[in-house]
């Protein structure tokens, strides 16, 4: 006979096989223990989880004669029959390449008649989400309205694109992921089975690779097994699966976090001369830095994942860099490993992506520390000289209403006029604003305002000191207007097109929705708001409509077009409507 590859030699034959899915196993049992079966079944859940192998399992449970503690014999006529492929009320379909609807009325068809050599007639149909519309309401009418001694099984891996109407008409069971303890033991118990040598070691990268799914794990398995003649060593792991060594990964990860340029790429170039993929390289890097940031907050949780297996130089590397190092590395890891993809030289972005690592601003929590200081007394001076000036400007007002004939004599040499800072500053870009307003409305403007400490936590320590004076002040499902306390503030944001970038960026992941930022200062924002509500306005009449800040002339004609768009833009509640 042929060889068989593992994963279908060890294929479950009855629910006590099946790993990692005991929620779903008992259900079944339960039923078939209790007669309580239903007629359609949906088997979600990610690949290799035993989607198929439970609707087989089940297939044999509901005709077998011989059930004991809901569990088949796996020796009678019908259980072989079915173990065999040979019974023909067991029609196991592929919805990926009878997905028409003239195969689903064929279905329908021969499902009204009665099963030939089992009890029920059960239909398991694979990867159903690749149905066409018209077979999916074809399949409806049978599962409205059944004939009996027919029972549907249907599997997938992507439950979204299944119509809500068959979901309704079926009971849903949702198929875990593995976990690597569990992948672990079974090719453990496997490779016993077959008394084959291993390397423990070797098999925790191989449940690790395979990612939740058993049938992967039992795939690499194969293969390692092939390349290594039956043998089952680490090295023969890290070579199939691509993975870098533990002690090479722990070793370049050390002198990343120590900033040690040169060695850091010694190592790289070591490991790729190995013959490493690049784009796993950077998937394990990845994992690892998710692994030490989760070390940091709950250990229990990444010794179970990694099978308990961590080294005291990881121990130590947690303990050596900060949580806010992590969150860049990743950040920098995630946009390398993206542009790799589309690229033929993944060496040249590895050796960037280590200088870019090394160089990092933040080395330690210390240096954080001293940032975030240095940053914070930088905006305190900044705005004493901004109350000092403003305080000079209140003595001149008070020096000139109580002495009006020497109003234009008596100004105090060292205080600043108010146009001077309109004829210094640089004015809000109209071109970006206006667009905006547009399309602005309130509700905008509030999910925006509720959004607005989310974004502020995704940017770094010099951007939020950079921003955190600025505040959301209107908004459209394509961008935002953002108002600054201080000009000097708002000059630096202007200047600073990696902010913009950072912020737009972050407001996509947020939303899922691109946005455009534009800039201006609280001061200028009544008198943009009111140019843009007089360009859209139309009469001759005037009346006066205060926005949040301050009132702004605008012309009104009997026809409320321009306060009706005032309301819309900033709310009922900041408008207030005066006559002249």
């Amino acid at each position: 006979m042929s060889y068989q590859a593992l994963y279908r030699v060890w294929r479950p034959q009855n629910f006590g096989d099946m790993v990692g899915q005991e929620v779903v196993t008992r259900t079944l049992k339960n039923a078939l223990i209790t007669k309580q079966i239903s007629h359609a079944y949906l088997f979600t859940g990610p690949r290799g989880t035993g989607k198929t192998s439970a609707a087989k399992i089940f297939a044999k449970a509901v005709n077998c004669h011989f059930l004991k503690d809901g569990e088949p014999c796996n020796e009678c006529i019908t259980c072989r029959a079915i173990n065999n492929g040979s019974l023909n009320d067991v029609i196991e379909i592929d919805a990926a390449s009878n997905n028409g609807v003239e195969e689903i009325r064929d279905i329908r068809d021969k499902a009204k008649y009665a099963p030939t050599e089992a009890d029920y007639k059960v239909y398991i149909i694979d990867e159903v989400h690749m149905l066409s519309t018209g077979a999916f309401n074809a399949l409806l009418k049978t599962l409205e309205e059944p004939p009996a001694n027919v029972i549907f099984v249907l599997a997938t891996t992507e439950p979204q694109k299944i119509p809500l109407t068959i979901i309704s008409r079926t009971q849903r069971f949702d198929f875990r992921r593995i976990s690597a303890q569990e992948s672990y033991d079974r090719m453990v118990y496997i490779l016993d089975q077959k008394k084959v040598d291993y390397d423990p070691s070797a098999l925790r990268v191989v449940a690790r690779a395979a990612e939740g799914g058993m049938r992967d794990a039992l795939s690499i398995l194969d293969q390692v097994l092939s390349f290594g003649d039956n043998e089952v060593t680490l090295e023969n792991a890290l070579l199939v699966t691509g993975s870098v060594n533990e002690e090479l990964l722990n070793q370049y990860l050390t002198q990343i976090f120590s900033k040690q340029t040169s060695l850091a790429l010694e190592t790289l170039h070591k490991i790729l001369a190995e013959g490493k993929d690049g784009q796993r390289f950077g998937e394990d890097l990845i994992v690892e830095l998710r692994n030490l940031l989760l070390y940091q907050q709950d250990p229990a949780l990444v010794e179970e994942q990694n099978l308990g297996e961590l080294s005291e130089q990881f121990i130590e590397s947690a303990k050596q860099v900060t949580s806010e190092e992590l969150y860049g590395m990743i950040d920098t890891l995630n946009m390398i490993t993206q542009q790799m993809r589309f690229t033929t030289h993944p060496d040249v972005y590895l050796e960037v992506l280590t200088i870019k690592l090394c160089n990092r601003s933040s080395g330690n929590s210390e240096s954080t520390d001293s940032v975030s200081t240095v940053q914070s007394s930088e905006v305190e001076e900044l705005k004493k000289q901004v109350q000092n000036l403003q305080q000079q400007i209140k003595q001149v007002k008070i020096g000139t209403e109580s002495q009006p004939h020497t109003k234009q004599t008596l100004r105090p040499q060292n205080s600043v006029p108010k146009k001077s800072k309109k004829t210094t500053r640089t004015p809000a870009n109209l071109t970006k604003i206006y667009p905006i307003l547009e399309a602005a409305t309130k509700d905008n403007l509030n999910e925006m305002q509720n959004l607005w400490r989310d974004l502020m936590n995704m940017l770094s320590v010099t951007q939020r000191a950079l921003m955190h004076v600025s505040k959301p002040v209107a908004a459209s499902k394509e961008g935002v207007v953002v108002a600054f306390d201080y000009d000097f503030l708002f000059e630096k944001a202007v200047d600073n097109d990696s902010l913009r970038s950072e912020m737009e960026a972050n407001l996509a992941k947020l939303t899922g929705s691109e946005f455009k930022i534009a800039y201006v200062t609280v001061e200028e924002w009544p008198e943009v708001r009111a140019g843009f509500l007089k360009n859209h306005s139309v009469g001759s009449q005037k009346e006066q409509v205060d926005g949040p800040e301050t009132g702004v002339e605008q012309p009104v004609e009997k026809n409320s077009e321009i306060i009706d768009k005032a309301v819309e833009l900033f709310g009922s509640e900041n408008i207030e409507i005066k006559n002249d």
